[in-house]
């Protein structure tokens, strides 16, 4: 067996004497540092999409994203209006926390227009008939320092008549 190493003390190294207390310490540091999985596994951290709708007579809007996201974080957000009656120029406004520390990857369909409004992103779905809906893809992508929460909310319009409006705030985690 080979001799023990000048540096080690047995009863301090192997055997812990005076050093009981500091072992529960880093035990806690390995549950704290193995928590974070397990919560990540019950989507605290997650990007599990949530529904949220705001009805009209003219119109109801509803909108299928995450609230919850991380740095680097590929998503999709879904934006559907359904007409009650004639829309002749849908418009989508999104507020800046939409555009905020994210990459807007791509939008299908394409909008007919897209314009900017007082600093709020602003697409023009053009006419939905009665009875009709339109579906809005958006994908997106997290920008790693984009750390914080923001609000995403979005309204619809005919033209220029405010017809509904969904209020969110987006949390995103390092």
């Amino acid at each position: 067996m080979a001799d023990i190493p000048d540096t080690l003390v047995l009863r301090r190294h192997r055997d812990l004497q005076g050093k009981r207390n500091e072992a529960w310490l880093r035990r806690g540091l390995l549950v704290t540092i193995a928590a974070v999985p397990l919560l990540a596994l019950f989507n605290v951290f997650g990007q599990r999409p949530h529904v949220e709708t705001a009805r009209a007579d003219a119109a109801s809007l509803e909108l299928y994203a995450p609230a919850h996201l991380r740095g680097g974080l590929l998503w999709e957000a879904r934006l559907t209006v359904r007409a009650r009656r004639d829309l002749k120029d849908a418009v989508l406004e999104l507020d800046r926390g939409w555009m905020e520390g994210m990459s807007i990857n791509t939008i299908e369909p394409s909008p007919v227009g897209e314009g900017s409004h007082d600093g709020k992103l602003v697409l023009d779905l053009g006419h939905v008939p009665a009875g009709q809906k339109y579906s809005l893809y958006m994908q997106f992508q997290v920008n790693p320092t984009n750390v914080g929460r923001r609000g995403q909310a979005v309204r619809l319009y005919d033209g220029k008549h405010l017809l509904a409006t969904i209020h969110r705030r987006v949390t995103v985690f390092p």
